[in-house]
């Protein structure tokens, strides 16, 4: 994501590429991501960022989480900043104390769903919202500039991991009372050694399930590997091996989730948006009956949510782009087939661990299992996602101008007709171009998105 080199007398910045993509800054520890560029980051933050508030900083399990944030931290202290360490929390809760303790920002370490070696600085503003662009460009004007020496007096740091607890009070404080003939939901929790282990398990157990934990300790060098959102098999099979009600997996951040039935069948993000989305409209509670999806919410799911009287507001991937059609439209509620779920009486991002408890209070509230709820909601079109790597950032982000790709894509789009479409995407986190084919028929799926990967794999590398 970033071509980023920094020496004593100075930094310097390959100008054609952003340091900031669809997620904050984000790449492989010593190579892309450093302690040089987070010191310079953390004192870009300290002069863009509001002055006479702190700045907050929350970090995943990741083994370089420790290193990249004490550099942040000493980057603003160097900028005479208050800085106030919650130490290992979900992103989620750094934007929502953000905005409760009226940080003048927050600083995330986390790479997400990205691998062990993998790591990332996410970013928020003031209110725990995302950075708008002219501040991205402000902070990558700040990472041309080398960080001055003795040219303050310095900050101050102060722990504050108690306030973890704040923002499990908060979600709790959101959910209905629990009705005393409600027996407990037996519930599987894939913790994928990430930042979910630091609060999930206690926030089920006070809701009043009953808990067990996958993957329940912090371990940097396991994050999201073979467990987790990005891999449900373990979690499937203990759901079914358990006789549970449901499982919930959660990335890396835990800023979404995934869900599975007592069957072990996936229930995804636009599952979860269509039965959240039908009980806030059932309540009048979803403005003008809008739900916001990006581009990825299944064909089933949107001619489902339309013939029930719903509309739907269609963005790019990414929850920032959610976030800002929501507060353009007033929808209460938006998200990402992937499980980011933003709701506005929440805060501004997706929050795996909101998701999973109001999912949870649903299936008690309806006295149905998951499964039947989600067999009852809308079948979904067969739909196929392959990553193509792609090396070159140049011909992965150029990709729409390769004939011989959109020849491919026209004649996918000839043989599937109304009933299918193809989306690629260039990846805002990872060197990949995303290929996804959605039709009626499985076969043609599989045949249409195997095909164009094969195109984008000879003709872009």
């Amino acid at each position: 994501m970033v071509n980023l080199i920094l020496a004593n007398q100075g930094l310097s910045v390959n100008p054609s590429v952003p340091a900031f993509g669809t997620d904050g800054i984000r790449g492989r520890v010593g190579i892309d991501l450093t302690p040089s560029l987070a010191l310079q980051l953390g004192y870009g933050c300290g002069h863009v960022l509001e002055r006479g508030r702190p700045v907050l900083l929350g970090r995943d399990s990741r083994r370089s989480s420790p290193m990249l944030m004490a550099a942040l931290q000493a980057g603003l202290l160097a900028a005479g900043r208050e800085v106030w360490d919650l130490g290992l929390c979900p992103t989620p809760v750094v934007a929502w104390l953000t905005r409760h303790q009226q940080g003048a920002g927050g600083i995330m370490i986390s790479a997400s769903h990205n691998p062990p070696a993998d790591n990332g600085i996410k970013v928020f503003a003031q209110y725990g919202r995302k950075l708008t662009i002219g501040q991205q460009r402000e902070l990558e004007g700040w990472l041309r500039q080398p960080v001055p020496l003795g040219s303050h007096a310095g900050g101050t740091s102060h722990q504050r991991h108690g306030l973890l607890k704040s923002y499990e009070q908060g979600l709790l404080e959101q959910l209905e009372p629990r009705k005393d003939h409600c027996r407990p939901l037996r519930v599987v929790l894939d913790l994928c050694w990430g930042a979910a282990t630091a609060c999930a398990v206690s926030l089920f157990e006070r809701f009043g399930a009953q808990v067990t934990g996958l993957h329940g300790q912090p371990d940097g060098n396991k994050i999201n590997v073979g467990c987790g959102s990005t891999d449900l098999g373990l979690l499937q099979e203990a759901v079914v091996a358990q006789q549970a009600d449901l499982g919930i997996a959660f990335d890396g951040d835990a800023d979404r989730c995934l869900a599975v039935d007592h069957r072990g069948h996936l229930v995804n993000g636009d599952h979860i948006l269509f039965l959240w989305g039908g009980q806030l409209d059932s309540g009048d509670l979803l403005p003008e009956h809008r739900l916001v999806v990006t581009q990825m919410a299944n064909l089933g799911f949107r001619r489902a949510w339309v013939a029930r009287g719903g509309c739907l507001e269609e963005t790019p991937v990414g929850d920032q782009h959610v976030c800002a059609a929501m507060e353009r439209t007033g929808a209460a509620l938006g998200g990402e087939q992937s499980g980011h779920v933003l709701w506005s009486q929440h805060h501004s991002i997706g929050d795996g661990l909101m998701t999973a408890l109001q999912l949870t209070q649903l299936i008690v509230n309806s006295g149905c299992s998951l499964a039947t709820l989600a067999d009852e909601s809308f079948h979904s079109y067969p739909q196929k996602l392959i990553n193509v790597r792609i090396k070159d950032q140049q011909n992965r982000e150029q990709w729409k101008y390769n004939p011989q790709l959109q020849e491919g894509i026209a004649a996918a789009e000839a043989a599937m007709g109304s009933d299918g479409r193809v989306l690629i995407r260039a990846s805002g986190t990872e060197s990949l171009l995303r290929i996804m084919v959605e039709a009626r028929e499985a076969e043609m799926v599989d045949h249409w998105c195997q095909h164009l990967a094969c195109l984008a794999a000879r003709r872009l590398n």
